[in-house]
């Protein structure tokens, strides 16, 4: 038996090379390790560069580097130049929400654009909606909306119904617009109000300024109808064929949805009293034959209520970018004003008194500070029951709602 220590020496024995000779474990053999001798002569075998060459490449690599960056800048600069005009083209866009493409709302905001758009400074864009409440949403939590169309009694009802927190602080107003008549068309079967109770009577989608005044109007007025909301264009169809009792619309005067209506038809507008639960809330206001000749005899007007349009904004942080961005808005629609009195704007503008206050509501600093500046000047012509212009409530630094200072 082999000791460990026998077994240590063989694994030392030198091994037996080709020659006959020995070399030790773990030695490669000579035909594959090359001494340093044949590794020095294996080198000097190998054909060296020209010193020249070997500049010409380092050279060669420097302006392949060179041009490779500067076809990396040319790349880049087209996405800079894209960006620049990004940031330009959003800088003086302004988002306008109104209402439905039947209504007054989207015509003002379309004389809105085609008054002040000057192609450079600013741009405005109407944005169709679906009324009062949903534009003060909007305002509130939509970016690329600085601007609403709304109903003056809509900052009431959402207060009422505890809808948006802090929307006091949030919304300010630029300036009233002008009044909007409430439409009331029954079928012929239906004479007063009174008779709506029970029926089914059509006010606009839910959240439409339409909607919140019926709710407001019959409330006051003690008529239970059964409320549907389809859209106008819908709406007035079911009414032609007797499907519903009656519609509401609120809308200024003249509202071309009630141009496709005959007198054959056998609808008319109800009146609506100026009842003394009304009184706090609208103004009296009447429907004529001059704005419906198919519907209203020569002589024979139809009294009803009509409540204030108001240009809403959110409330910005004064020296914001969103703040200059509708401060230079306000600056352009009132040095600008005289040119909405003027066709083929809408005859509502003529109604306008920019001075007018509404109460309950801020007014949009750079507005107040306008008026402040100009005086009475530069505002249209009055109505006669039109609040003076006075001193507005300040804003606060930072409003509070939805949107903060985010763009």
């Amino acid at each position: 038996m082999t000791s460990p220590a026998g077994t240590q020496a063989a694994l030392v024995r030198p091994l037996r090379t080709r020659s006959g000779g020995t070399r030790p474990i773990g030695t490669a053999p000579p035909w594959t390790r090359p001494s340093d001798t044949h590794a020095a002569q294996i080198r000097s075998a190998q054909p060296r560069a020209p010193e020249s060459r070997s500049a010409a490449a380092r050279l060669g690599r420097r302006v392949l580097f060179v041009a490779g960056l500067l076809l990396g800048l040319a790349a880049i600069r087209p996405a800079l130049a894209q960006s620049d005009a990004v940031t330009a083209a959003n800088a003086g866009t302004v988002g306008v929400v109104s209402g439905g493409v039947n209504g007054t709302y989207v015509r003002v905001a379309a004389d809105l654009a085609a008054v002040l758009d000057d192609g450079d400074r600013l741009r405005v864009l109407p944005i169709i909606s679906k009324g009062s409440v949903q534009n003060i949403a909007d305002i509130l939590y939509l970016r690329g909306i600085d601007i609403g169309i709304v109903q003056s009694d809509v900052l009431a009802y959402v207060r009422q119904q505890r809808l948006f927190p802090g929307v006091d602080q949030a919304i300010q107003y630029i300036t009233k617009l002008y009044e909007e008549e409430v439409h009331v068309l029954a079928r012929k079967d239906v004479g007063r109000l009174e008779d709506l109770s029970g029926q089914v009577v059509n006010v606009d989608g839910k959240g439409s300024g339409s909607a919140m005044t019926a709710s407001v109007l019959f409330g006051a007025l003690g008529v239970q109808p059964k409320f549907a909301n389809d859209d106008q264009d819908v709406a007035l169809e079911k009414l032609k064929r007797g499907e519903i009792a009656a519609m509401v619309y609120v809308v200024g005067k003249p509202a071309s949805l009630f141009g496709r209506v005959d007198g054959a038809s056998g609808l008319h507008f109800l009146s609506i009293p100026l009842a003394p639960a009304l009184a706090e809330t609208y103004l009296p206001s009447r429907l004529d034959h001059a704005q419906y000749p198919a519907l209203i005899q020569e002589g024979a007007p139809v009294d009803t209520v009509a409540v204030g349009a108001v240009m809403a904004v959110y409330a910005w942080q004064p020296g914001s970018d969103r703040y200059r961005k509708v401060a230079r808005f306000t600056d352009a629609f009132f040095d600008n004003f005289q040119q909405f009195l003027k066709p083929p704007r809408h005859p509502k503008w003529r109604e306008v008194n920019l001075a007018a206050q509404i109460p309950g509501w801020r007014r949009f600093p750079e507005a107040q500070d306008w008026l402040q500046r100009h005086g009475a000047q530069r505002v249209a012509a009055a109505p006669a029951d039109a609040a003076p212009a006075g001193p507005a409530p300040t804003a606060p630094a930072t409003a509070s709602g939805g949107r903060g200072g985010s763009p």
